[in-house]
């Protein structure tokens, strides 16, 4: 599987906004986008006013880089949702947040959805009772997933738990039980349960080009 190898912290200066891509460093003064705020690169002059295409690709580029994915796998969700019924640009985000290495990492059991898709992918991971080693899996309403951790990564989630909480909180679509690290998938999530900003709209108009 293809993956982003370069500085992360150059997506988020790229981005104009933080995409908590780097776990715990985010949230403290190392942040380099809390140092330079600015995009990555020489400094030159821009048009005042971007165009729409410009617009339409930075709203796609950072919802891709936020979850981590590349070019073609994100295109394969789009066209999914494409092909659901409902609206496009909402089914396209509860497809984004419904994958397997984000609800751990929104159930706070990960520092990073980077660190996330280890633990998935190293087997710790089950869904009602069946091991589960696909990050990108869409968990579906009424599933009970489970982290089944030896010591060490227990001592790790429990630290995850209890940094992640000081600056993030377990949206209510899920229902975690944290002495025993397992998650419960109480409803489908909605847009106004992201992290951060996203006009789905404009990544619709651009990919309906």
């Amino acid at each position: 599987m293809g993956r982003y190898v370069d500085a992360k912290c150059r997506l988020c200066r790229r981005a104009g906004m933080k995409l908590f891509l780097k776990g715990q460093r985010c949230e403290t003064e190392k942040c380099s986008f809390s140092k330079r705020p600015t995009p990555p690169g020489m400094v030159v002059k821009r048009p005042s006013k971007p165009t729409n295409y410009a617009l339409q690709l930075k709203e796609k580029q950072k919802l891709k880089r936020m979850y981590g994915m590349l070019e073609k796998q994100f295109k394969r969700f789009f066209s999914i949702a494409n092909k659901s019924k409902g609206v496009t640009g909402r089914t396209l985000i509860q497809l984004l947040e419904r994958r397997l290495d984000n609800v751990i990492f929104r159930s706070l059991y990960a520092f990073s959805r980077n660190h996330a898709r280890q633990i998935v992918r190293h087997g710790f991971v089950f869904i009602n009772g069946k091991r589960v080693d696909i990050p990108s899996y869409i968990v579906k309403e009424g599933e009970n997933i489970e982290i089944r951790a030896k010591e060490a990564l227990q001592l790790v989630i429990k630290d995850c738990i209890e940094s992640n909480a000081k600056g993030r909180s377990v949206p209510t679509w899920l229902q975690v039980d944290n002495p025993n690290y397992k998650v419960g998938i109480v409803r489908l999530p909605e847009k106004e349960d992201l992290i951060i900003q996203i006009n789905e709209q404009l990544i619709v108009e651009l990919y309906s080009k």
